[in-house]
């Protein structure tokens, strides 16, 4: 199939010189002359490769039908992630270099919207808000009463995240999985 790179967004699956590519980040630009056209940064879900391209909107490039399905995190082994559809509970696999980032972002246990094409795994959708527990905390600095001040914390699946000072090993907080930062504290 065939789309006009102006109907690409992110998230819009293609296939490149028989790869499928995932777009991860799309500009729209209509200069003042000439005409418009689209820049896009895509990510192999396969290999990890990341391309990035300029195209004309009038264009046509291919891309591939994909279908969402919910997967159960499993556990990872370090090299692999391993999720179970859902539906029928057939286990798949995706190698750790495909989504680096994602290995302290996924709870084990938690069911995730994952894209496929064909067999392939092409995508994890984590929410851009997730709860975690803190594992570990530094302990505040007695006296340190400055506004703003943070420091380093460890949640339950290993994300590194800074914290305002009074929160402690044990409490729940809200992290932006986009900026892995730290949102708020949440009471249960």
């Amino acid at each position: 199939m065939a789309i006009k790179a102006g109907q690409i967004d992110k998230g819009t699956a293609l296939l490149i010189k028989g790869q499928p590519y995932v777009v991860t980040d799309r500009e729209f630009v209509n200069p003042g002359k000439g005409s418009a056209f689209v820049r896009i940064k895509m990510k192999s879900p396969t290999t990890g490769q990341t391309l990035s391209d300029t195209i004309k909107t009038q264009e046509t490039v291919d891309d591939i039908n994909v279908s969402d399905r919910d997967c159960q995190y499993l556990y990872q082994d370090g090299e692999l992630f391993h999720f179970q559809t859902t539906d029928t509970y057939d286990e798949v696999t995706v190698p750790m270099v495909t989504f680096p980032d994602y290995q302290f972002l996924m709870k084990e246990g938690e069911t995730y919207r994952c894209t496929f094409w064909e067999e392939s795994l092409l995508d994890i959708q984590i929410p851009s808000k997730v709860i975690y527990t803190v594992a570990e905390a530094e302990e505040a600095i007695k006296g340190d009463t400055v506004t703003g001040t943070t420091k380093n914390a460890v949640t339950d699946t290993g994300l590194k995240v800074r914290v305002p000072i009074f929160i402690k090993a044990g409490e729940k907080i809200r992290v932006n999985t986009e900026t892995k930062e730290y949102l708020e504290r949440v009471n249960d």
